[in-house]
């Protein structure tokens, strides 16, 4: 990642794929009828699109290169704040959404205060830091709102009459 432009092109797919993954997440568990964790993923996915309309806008006359999806240059597989599915369950309670989201947003963070630190591009990196300092918002915010949900007893997830798939 070179230019600015290239860096707004990774903010705007960082903040569509999560946005995408967690309205995935809120439409599996709406299935489920778990609206308390359906509501908080749907809060989640459009703060996600409120972040993705202001890096558009800050996109408005620079140079924002198309990238496909495999030449992104993220820490791992997937955009960095794209919620991991694994460990989602339809039993989920809000403390697991909450603590999902939370692990969403400190990597998106962890992202940009890497190229904050890091890039020779002083205009980058400065995007880079405010970006960082936002997603630190975010952080912080899910991190006071996780407190207010008691951590699931064991056997949270036990259903004695689960779902059934057809083979």
């Amino acid at each position: 990642m070179k230019t600015v432009g290239e860096f707004l092109a990774h903010a705007i797919a960082l903040e569509e794929e999560s946005a995408v993954r967690f309205d995935e997440l809120a439409d599996a568990l709406e299935v489920h009828h778990n609206n308390d964790v359906t509501e908080l993923f749907r809060k989640m996915a459009h703060y996600s699109r409120l972040h993705l309309a202001e890096a558009k806008e800050m996109a408005v006359g620079i140079d924002v290169p198309h990238i496909k999806p495999w030449d992104f240059e993220w820490p791992d597989e997937e955009a960095p704040e794209t919620p991991e599915m694994e460990g989602t369950h339809y039993m989920m309670t809000p403390y697991h959404a909450l603590a999902l989201a939370l692990e969403s947003e400190k990597r998106g963070q962890s992202f940009y205060q890497g190229l904050a630190d890091t890039h020779e591009n002083d205009k980058l990196r400065a995007l880079a830091k405010e970006f960082a300092e936002e997603e630190g918002e975010h952080v912080k915010l899910l991190s006071e709102m996780i407190t207010r949900y008691p951590p699931p007893k064991e056997g949270w997830d036990e259903d004695m009459d689960p779902p059934n798939v057809a083979d």
